[in-house]
Parts: structure tokens; sequence; C-alpha cells
């Protein structure tokens, strides 16, 4: 690990989010782990973002200076739009500039890491850019137009060459960085992790007593489509009177996920919103198995969700539909089943793992399931890998485009 100064007189590293705790995302916590990651390091640490919206749980910034401006969102209360993103990329500029720091590190989208880009040329300071997804190919799966796909893939690309050090989340996104134009030697692939503090085998649930349901937490989007577990359950739900699908989180999807249920199953699913994580954590370990789901041929083939990872922390299985990366997680690692994106081969894993709740093997593998979270996917262990990667940064002084900054 590299280390640094003590916090006084150490390194100024500001970082550029339109996300960060207590907004309950994988984004936000993954921020959240790197900002405590550099404090740990001796760094001094602010981070720019927004004001989280009514719903968000009470903020914790210990050892922070976490400054909130007001933002766009939309009605969901995401900051989730070209209009939300500007409203936050648009003043960023100027507040980077009316502070002194040593290194930035810009989270996605593109549009954030250009203006932390320009600031750092303007400053000729160093910065980090965080990649957690390949942010083009998601603009083209959502079907946006020629123009915006072709901004979206400069801006990306321009940011990807100019950063001293770009933190992948995987390797596969690592080699899709590459291909958009990213030199190899800066990419430093520090993986994904979960709270496994607050995702363990041993909370409390919270459900009703005696209650059998599968939960689906988190973002529900256009690339995950979510509806293939509510089509799948419908085909079964007249086998299993007393069964229920539970989903917590929001979307841009959410609304066509609740009138397909009142359609195929009507009162046998619930939307409880957004939850806290340790909410999340103790409806996750009272459910049958947590649903997960990558829609396979849109862009995202490659991801790796949080929710498998918060499901194996609790010990609770995983049933992933979609895209083989994520299945393969799923099945190699002995976290649940993997299906065929089909309402079908859902059906079939809902049984499957029903079956295995009601044998006992759903709590004869939870330890199990659980000690690999703890031991792969630790949240901070996350944090404190991509810190240090930053912190690399710090004496590589201003890079120009394409020069390697790490080995």
């Amino acid at each position: 690990m590299v280390k640094m100064p003590d916090a006084v007189g150490g390194p100024r590293i500001v970082l550029a989010s339109r996300l960060f705790t207590p907004e309950v995302s994988a984004g936000a916590f993954r921020l959240n782990a790197l900002a405590r990651g550099l404090v740990r390091l001796g760094a001094e640490v602010t981070v720019i973002t927004s004001r989280p919206p009514a719903h968000a749980p009470a903020a914790d910034d210990a050892d922070l200076r976490v400054l909130r401006w007001p933002v766009l969102r939309d009605r969901g209360g995401n900051v989730r739009g070209y209009l939300q993103y500007a409203s936050f990329d648009g003043p960023l500029l100027l507040r980077l500039l009316a502070r002194s720091w040593d290194l930035a590190v810009a989270e996605s989208p593109p549009t954030t890491g250009m203006m932390v880009r320009l600031a750092a040329a303007l400053r000729r300071r160093p910065f980090v850019y965080y990649a957690a997804d390949v942010w083009t190919d998601g603009v083209i799966s959502m079907g946006a137009p020629r123009p915006v796909v072709g901004l979206m893939r400069w801006m990306e690309r321009a940011v990807l060459r100019s950063a001293a050090v770009v933190l992948s989340v995987s390797d596969e996104v690592s080699e899709r960085l590459v291909q958009l134009g990213a030199n190899p030697n800066r990419i430093v692939t520090v993986g994904n992790g979960i709270d496994t503090t607050v995702f363990r085998p041993d909370v409390h649930t919270i459900a009703p007593s005696g209650e059998s349901y599968f939960v689906y937490t988190g973002t529900m989007s256009e690339w995950q489509q979510p509806d293939v577990f509510i089509r799948g359950f419908a085909s079964l739900a007249h086998e299993f009177p007393e069964l229920r699908l539970r989903f917590f989180g929001q979307g841009a999807v959410e609304s066509q996920l609740r009138a397909l249920a009142d359609e195929l199953v009507p009162g046998r699913v619930q939307f409880g919103g957004v939850v806290d994580p340790a909410h999340s954590a103790s409806w996750i370990r009272g459910a049958c198995a947590a649903l997960v789901s990558i829609a396979p041929g849109i862009g995202y083939d490659f991801a790796r969700p949080t929710k498998t990872y918060a499901a194996a922390a609790c010990g609770t299985p995983v049933l992933f539909a979609g895209a083989d990366v994520g299945g393969a997680l799923v099945r190699d690692a002995g976290l649940g089943l993997a299906v065929d994106f089909t309402p079908e081969a859902v059906a079939e894993g809902m049984r499957a793992l029903l079956d295995s709740h009601a044998s006992g093997e759903t709590d004869r593998l939870r330890a199990r399931r659980a000690g690999w979270a703890r031991e792969n996917v630790s949240l901070a262990a996350v944090g404190d890998r991509a810190a240090a990667a930053a912190a690399a940064a710090t004496t590589a002084g201003f890079p120009g485009p394409d020069t390697p900054q790490v080995d």
C-alpha cells in the first residue's frame, strides 16, 4: 500500500460525483469507500456532490468534508438524464477552480469527467477517473440518437486518455476501456464489493413471520429488465399461493413493473421503495433467494451486479438471469443458480430454490456463501485498493494525453 503523509498537511484530494452516501446506490457506496481509504492513507478529502433526496437515510460524513449542492432530479428522485447531469456538471468547473487541491477524482458520467479534466488542465494537477462501467455502451443500449452517442464516445475517450489513473471495477470493464482508447498502463482494476459489516448472515429478518418471498433490491433499469422475474413468477404463482415477490429500490422501469404486476399477479408483488442498507440486508437475509438480472445483448454483458455480492454476504442464494459474465460468477462461486433470460427459465429456477429452502440446503450453505463474500468482495478492501492506486497519481505530475503514469 502507498504510504501518504499524516492527515495534517497531507495531500488535498477532491472527489467529484453526482452521487454520494447517504444515497442508496452502488456508486455512492463505492465512492465513500474510496474517500475513507484515502483518509486512512493520510489525505485531506473533500467531496463535491449533490444534496440527497428526501427519502435518503441520514448522512454520516465523519472524517470527510462533503460539500452538497442542489441538483435537478427526476420524478423518482434520481440524478438521471441530460438535464439532471448538466445541473451538476455545469457549476462543477467553478466549484473545482474555487478550491486548492493536489489530485481530483471524477466519477462517471463522462460529462463529470470532462469538467474535472478541464479543471485539472487549468490547475496543472493530475486527475483519476473511476470507471464503474462503460458509459457509451449504456447510451447505445438505451437507443440514444447517433449524435449523442458520438459526443458521449468522444468525451469518454478524452477523459480516459487524459486521466493519470483509471480505476476499473472488473477485468471485463478494463478490456472494454482499452478498446475505447485508454492506455492499459494507466488502468488499475480494483474490483467491486459490498459492505460486509452491514450485509451479514446473522442480521435479523424483518419479514412477516412465515412469509416466503423472493427479493429484488436496488436499481430497476432498462439494462436489468427485471420484468422477467414478474413474468416467471406469474407462471407458478398459483402453485404457491403464499409466495410473494418483494422489490426495494427505484429506477426508470419501476412504473412499468408495477403495472405488469397488477396485470399478471395482482396483490402478490410488493414495492417497498428505497430502504437503507441495514433494512435491505434484513430483507435479503430472510428471502428464499435474491433476484439479479442483466439483460443480454444490450451492452452490459460484462457487468457483475453488486446485488450478487449483497446476497452472498447475507448467505442468501442468488437467482441470476441473463448475461454470461454475471452468470458465471454465480455458478463458479456456488452462489445460487444462473438461468437463461426467459420467464420459463426463471420459473424453473424459482422452483429449484424453493425446494432448497424447504429442504434446509439454503441454511446449510449460508456460512460458506457469506465466507466467500468476506474473502473476495469486501468493500473496505476495494476502497483501500482504489485509494492506493489514486495516491500513486499525486506524485505523477500533470499527464499529457497517452503518457503512461502507472506501471
